[in-house]
């Protein structure tokens, strides 16, 4: 009779993976299902459709409420932990073990949670890889904590770095972006030890999302199949317009986070009536353009390439809007308003070359790739949210491009670069 000992010790080494990724695809649902009321909510203004009115206008009016509210309680004491996206605390606990007690502890999590989850309802114009990404990790720290042998066919550091990717993974139902963010980003490694458990947790954790949350292609389908030496022609100049484009949403906010995050803590009262005010003139005056992560925007762009939605004013409050609430410490992430940032380059690039969705296609790669400095996972982002394989050959060659555009104004990748300046010691505070 053949031996089950190969059997057990296989099932002894899955099912804890499918657990975690399990998990951390459960924890990640409410966070989607409040992006899809975001989108519902966002449907009702003018910029999608809808019109003025009584629910309307206080709906625009919201960040005037909620800014100040935020850094009100980003300052308390009970909160202050709650500030930034979650990335850097990731990272941070991923290169110092002893940190991630206090980084992944439940409860900065829970409140990082429910700041986001007030600016995502008040329409901010930030994403959501910051949470999920420190959720994913979270969840792993909590296993590991109760159950120190669960994961044991990974060491602590790489259980936390794979279960963070899964967490990106499970809040966009993107299990390949998850682990190309993981080798790519979070751990700069490549090895069969760590990228088979990272597709296994991903997978599940994708999975769960895609059964209650994201969408198998959320942002809609690009039906086009341009030619590939058309592609790659195109993509050189649509990459390294974009690719700058979102080289400078970076720069732009590493420098609202110098500037405004000393002052949001020294007068939160005053920073917020006044970054609310901001974040409210613009969403009044683009119709409700401004609001939100990007996705519904993107939505419309991929649903009608060849219109005339792309304009100055709606690329300007795009790159405006997040810099003012990420800049602040509100939870947030960047990779969604970054995206967006590249579609309406990219529709803009259409119109004027007559590319069509060819240069929607390149445009968000490219301004992804050149916000983030990681370019294959933006072509793992760009073709699993558009949807159209296709287009593999010029978006390849528009992310690299964008990325390495970047580092003409970016120096280091924005998230290293956010960790460092969250890692730096506060100015001395002053009474409000």
């Amino acid at each position: 009779m053949p031996s089950t000992a190969p059997l057990r010790r296989a099932l002894a080494r899955l099912l804890p993976l499918l657990l975690l990724g399990l998990a951390v695809g459960l924890a990640c649902w409410p966070l989607n299902l409040l992006d899809r009321a975001q989108d519902l909510l966002l449907r009702r203004l003018p910029a999608w459709g809808g019109r003025w009115d009584a629910l309307t206008l206080p709906l625009a009016l919201s960040p005037l409420l909620a800014m100040p509210l935020l850094l009100l309680l980003l300052q308390a004491r009970l909160w202050s932990d709650g500030a930034g996206s979650g990335i850097p605390q990731t990272m941070a606990s991923l290169e110092s073990p002893q940190e991630a007690a206090t980084l992944l502890d439940p409860r900065p999590t829970l409140r990082r949670l429910v700041l986001w989850s007030i600016a995502t309802l008040a329409l901010f114009p930030l994403g959501r890889e910051g949470p999920v990404v420190q959720v994913g990790a979270a969840v792993a720290h909590a296993l590991q904590r109760r159950w120190p042998r669960l994961l044991q066919a990974l060491s602590p550091g790489d259980g936390l770095a794979v279960a963070a990717a899964a967490g990106l993974a499970g809040g966009f139902n993107t299990p390949l972006m998850g682990v190309i963010f993981l080798a790519e980003e979070l751990t700069s490694r490549f090895t069969a030890g760590l990228i088979w458990p990272g597709l296994l947790v991903c997978a599940v954790a994708a999975g769960f999302s895609n059964l209650v949350g994201q969408p198998e292609f959320a942002l809609g389908l690009l039906r086009v199949q341009p030619i590939e030496p058309l592609q790659l022609l195109w993509a050189l100049p649509v990459g390294v317009v974009a690719g700058l484009s979102g080289a400078l949403f970076g720069r732009l906010l590493l420098e609202s986070t110098r500037r405004i995050a000393p002052l949001a803590r020294r007068r939160p009262l005053r920073t917020g009536l006044l970054l609310g005010g901001l974040l409210a003139a613009l969403a009044l005056l683009s119709g409700g353009a401004s609001g939100g992560d990007g996705e519904t925007l993107m939505s419309l762009l991929i649903a009608a390439p060849d219109g005339d939605h792309a304009t100055p004013l709606l690329l300007l409050v795009r790159l405006i809007g997040p810099c003012l609430a990420l800049g602040a410490g509100v939870p947030g992430g960047l990779i969604d308003p970054a995206f967006a940032i590249g579609a309406v380059l990219g529709q803009g690039a259409g119109q004027l070359l007559h590319l069509g969705a060819l240069g929607l296609a390149l445009g968000m790669a490219a301004a992804l790739a050149g916000a983030t400095q990681l370019p294959v996972m933006s072509v793992a982002f760009a073709l699993r949210l558009a949807g159209d394989q296709q287009l593999l050959p010029g978006v390849l060659l528009a992310a690299v491009i964008g990325a390495y555009c970047s580092r003409m104004l970016l120096e280091k990748p924005i998230y290293h670069a956010l960790a460092e300046l969250g890692s730096a010691p506060p100015g001395p505070s002053q009474p409000s």
